[in-house]
């Protein structure tokens, strides 16, 4: 069985990213070159930033967390429909910073256009150009999160989950605030989502109290639903929160886009790779495997960070549309 989940930006995990990503673009768009790693966590009303950022850009981060707060949709309105006790509130933010800057063991490699981690990180394809080139179980999780998102249905905090079982549905999760009865979140899980199977929505029967007022966000905790569900390997860390000298960021890019080549080129179901790479050295080591997992390519490259970074224009401000959207959507 294949199984897959999706949350919303709304939710405190994917909240804390996309502040995060917020606050890289606002930087970028005054210094391409600033290098970052920041964490944000969230809880009721008060965010924590913590991490290091190195940047001639001028900042006001409490202005930019709360600008991203709003961006979600969690506005004084909306915290006012639900209640205060139950929903974020952009204008009640609390704002704590813990910044320093990039320390200067790592930045003496990346000032070399070398990798600023080391680790290994991981790709995968499939050959469903309809699905994007992604198992059908996280892209039904992962559309029907967004519309429903999109949907103004319920609130904005949504988890779905969507089990197949050879090729065909057979349990559809889905977790979404609500202030009435769940009949208009059914019909449209079954307009989306065709066919004989399971649909829960909201199995405790409650769902009212959601986003950082219910749940504490921390940055980096929903990566599967970052990478490939339930599908594939996880490598490196939380790509969010990272500028592109990152492997963690630009080298899962990397990966992904080697096993997409790897699909075309070959016309096989599936592919998977794996890249590793040293902090400091620019050259990685690659893998690929195919759909019956036996490995048909391993070689030595090397591939630099300002490479990556103008390939996949990390040195623009896309990081917040990224966390969005997906990790992945502009990868062809």
């Amino acid at each position: 069985m294949q199984i897959s989940e999706y949350v919303s930006i709304g939710h405190p995990d994917k909240t804390a990213d996309y502040i995060s990503e917020y606050i890289l673009d606002r930087l970028i768009e005054q210094d391409s070159k600033t290098r970052y790693a920041l964490e944000v966590q969230i809880k009721d009303n008060f965010v924590t930033l913590g991490g290091e950022i190195t940047t001639n850009a001028k900042t006001d981060y409490d202005k930019w967390v709360k600008q991203a707060i709003a961006d979600i949709g969690y506005t004084h309105e909306y915290a006012l429909k639900w209640g205060k006790e139950n929903a974020l509130d952009c204008d009640s933010v609390i704002v704590e910073k813990h910044i320093s800057q990039q320390s200067n063991d790592i930045a003496v490699g990346v000032n070399t256009d070398a990798w600023g981690d080391q680790g290994i990180m991981f790709g995968m394809a499939v050959n469903e150009p309809e699905t994007n080139y992604m198992t059908k179980d996280f892209y039904l999780a992962k559309m029907l999160g967004k519309t429903l998102y999109e949907s103004g249905l319920g609130g904005l905090d949504i988890k779905t989950l969507v089990a197949l079982d050879k090729g065909k549905v057979q349990k559809v999760i889905v977790a979404i605030p609500l202030l009435s009865d769940k009949g208009a979140v059914e019909k449209f899980v079954k307009d989306k989502i065709q066919g004989n199977y399971e649909l829960i929505i909201n199995g405790t029967g409650r769902y009212v109290t959601h986003s950082s007022m219910g749940d504490c966000g921390t940055t980096g905790r929903k990566l599967a639903v970052d990478f490939y569900g339930g599908n594939c390997n996880v490598g490196g860390g939380c790509p969010w929160t990272k500028d592109g000298t990152k492997a963690d960021l630009t080298l899962n890019l990397y990966a992904r886009k080697k096993a997409l080549d790897y699909v075309r080129m070959h016309n096989v179901s599936q592919a998977k790779c794996g890249i590793a790479c040293c902090i400091g050295k620019k050259e990685i080591e690659v893998t690929i495997w195919d759909e019956h997992n036996n490995e048909v390519e391993s070689y030595c490259e090397s591939k630099s960070p300002s490479e990556l970074i103008k390939a996949f224009s990390l040195d623009k401000p896309i990081y917040a549309q990224m966390c969005k959207e997906g990790l992945f959507e502009n990868i062809k």
